[in-house]
């Protein structure tokens, strides 16, 4: 699985782990701490959410501008590392900051995040796709983008988990401990136009807490203060992330520099690039922008993760685990899961009896500290919202040496599935993912209906709902996010690879602007039921569109 590949590719894909943790650990806490430090209803919070997140994704087609026309790759990364920096140092700074200059200040941490990922993002994966350009590691192409979203996982697996333990240190220290109700009925005191029962349910959750004077205007504030300080220091990680990053950048420069190709380089990495016709050009690039076109909707589901997917944990699921699901919630336990799934294929793919010999201690040592890990913890873990969206990361990561293994030998076979079959099929298993939802919503009240009391549901249904959602999501994921890019550093024309990139990144940013449209229509009276099926819907036709366009698809590939 690891064999044969550039050693570029793992320097590249460790530094993007870096950045995608700081990324991920800023993104799981992203709208609660709009809700918490600003008051924002669903619907506002969405729309930031998607916003941002289309201008993130959105950039990488300026990006791959500038590299392609003036940068060149390298530089165009190492700026954007620095630029997103400036954003996420801004991000923590309003722990300091109140009022207008508080919601000033995110604005421009967010542009600042938006215009770096721009530079960083598209550019170092068209720097992974120069690696497989070489006639020797052509084959692996595929298999190389599947390990670089592997590391990127890494990173994300760890994000939550992170952003959890520094909300609860801080808010600790504060006195207070997170309650999922109070943020929205504490904002609807402060506003005057908290209800009767609303008033009644604040007065109990407060009494609660171990920092209650009496005094219901003081605590609401100090709690709001409290929390919203919290998700800043969790900020304050990407910032450290970074440097992370860029050390691993340069320290192992030399093993990717060859491909860092700039305007003008007469370099032996672009000597031997085949010219085009201007037909092969034309056909590639409409081959690529149909491709775009799909993936809008994938990613308009898929991004739901860090929003209506993080309102129904807090809103519709149980805070508290039982049974074997509890040991899923801690990430380190999730790690040594993942890490026996590679020894256990390590002790059938090694060549040597010393790699399988090592490989069967490993998994026994993994199988050991995860019976233990389940030995020990209590008999439930109490859960905070943000906590679920590591289990997307976790089954990339633990997923991906299984979808390299079938695959593979699906390739063997000669029955391996084109990059766009691949991409068609995840659509439908997107669709599968959301069924899911909405089998989970059966029965529960519509989020309109809870908005007076503060939001949560006095029904609340088994974590394993949402765990299962991810899970079903990821294998819908793993068909499309690799295999896409990898299509796209393929199939794109020599001269235009950076911008294509960009492009492909672009129809991810209107996906992810899109994705605030479901939450446009959360509390507008819809049942849970009828809002899942909106995204079902939107998958289903995007798969079978992709079907219908799949011969021409495929000859631009050849």
């Amino acid at each position: 699985m690891f064999k044969g590949h550039p050693k570029g590719l793992y320097a590249l894909a460790l530094a993007n782990t870096g950045e995608r943790f700081g990324y991920y650990t800023m993104l799981a806490i992203f709208v609660l701490f709009l809700q918490a430090k600003f008051g924002l209803t669903a619907s506002a919070a969405g729309h930031f959410y998607g916003i941002f997140l289309a201008a993130v994704y959105f950039m990488p087609i300026v990006g791959g501008y500038i590299a392609d026309k003036f940068w060149g790759f390298g530089k165009t990364v190492v700026t954007g590392i620095l630029v997103m920096f400036a954003g996420y140092l801004l991000l923590f700074a309003q722990k300091d900051a109140g009022g207008n200059m508080a919601f000033t200040m995110m604005i421009l941490a967010l542009l600042c995040i938006a215009v770096g990922a721009g530079l960083f993002k598209g550019n170092l994966q068209v720097m992974v796709g120069n690696l497989y350009d070489d006639a020797q590691y052509a084959a692996k192409r595929d298999g190389g983008f599947s390990l670089f979203y592997m590391a990127i996982n890494i990173g994300s697996m760890f994000a939550p988990t992170t952003a959890t333990a520094v909300t609860n240190l801080f808010l600790g220290k504060s006195g207070f401990s997170y309650d999922a109700n109070i943020p929205s009925l504490a904002h609807l005191y402060l506003n005057g136009t908290i209800s009767p029962d609303g008033m009644t349910r604040l007065e109990s959750l407060a009494s609660a807490q171990t920092n209650f004077t009496g005094d219901m205007a003081a605590f609401c504030t100090n709690y709001i203060d409290a929390l919203s300080e919290s998700y800043c220091y969790g900020f304050g990680v990407a910032c450290l992330s970074l440097i992370l990053s860029i050390a691993i950048y340069f320290g192992f420069r030399k093993s990717f520099k060859h491909v860092d190709v700039r305007k003008g380089d007469k370099t032996a990495a672009n000597e031997n690039v085949v010219e085009l016709t201007p037909k092969q050009t034309k056909d590639r690039v409409v081959a690529l922008c149909l491709v775009f076109a799909v993936v809008i909707f994938f990613w308009m589901a898929f991004q739901q993760a860090g929003l209506t997917l993080t309102y129904f944990a807090r809103d519709y699921t149980s805070p508290i685990a039982t049974g074997w699901t509890r040991i899923g919630f801690d990430v380190f336990t999730l790690a040594m899961i993942a890490v026996g799934v590679y020894a256990l294929f390590g002790l059938f793919q090694s060549d040597t009896k010393r790699g399988k010999i090592l490989s069967g201690l490993l998994l026994a040592a993994c199988v050991a500290g995860v019976w233990y890990k389940a030995a020990n913890v209590g008999d439930y873990v109490v859960l905070l919202p943000q906590i679920f969206q590591h289990f997307n990361p976790f089954f990339v990561v633990a997923l991906t040496p299984i979808s390299i293994a079938l695959f593979g030998a699906l390739a063997k076979r000669g029955k391996e599935p084109s990059a766009p079959r691949k991409i068609a099929m995840g659509m439908l298993v997107a669709a599968l993912g959301y069924c899911v939802m909405a089998a989970a919503s059966i029965g529960l009240p519509a989020p309109k209906t809870l908005a007076a009391t503060g939001g949560v549901s006095p029904l609340l249904v088994s974590p394993n709902w949402l765990i299962s959602t991810y899970l079903v999501l990821t294998f819908g994921e793993l068909l499309l996010s690799p295999m896409g890019i990898s299509f796209v550093s393929k199939v794109a024309p020599p001269k235009l690879k950076g911008l294509m990139m960009g492009l492909w990144f672009g129809a991810t940013a209107i996906g992810n602007y899109l994705t605030s449209v479901i939450s446009s229509i959360w509390n507008t009276g819809l049942s849970l039921v009828m809002i899942w099926g909106v995204l079902i819907i939107l998958c289903v036709v995007s798969a079978i569109f992709m079907f219908s366009m799949m011969k021409r698809l495929e000859n631009a590939t050849k």
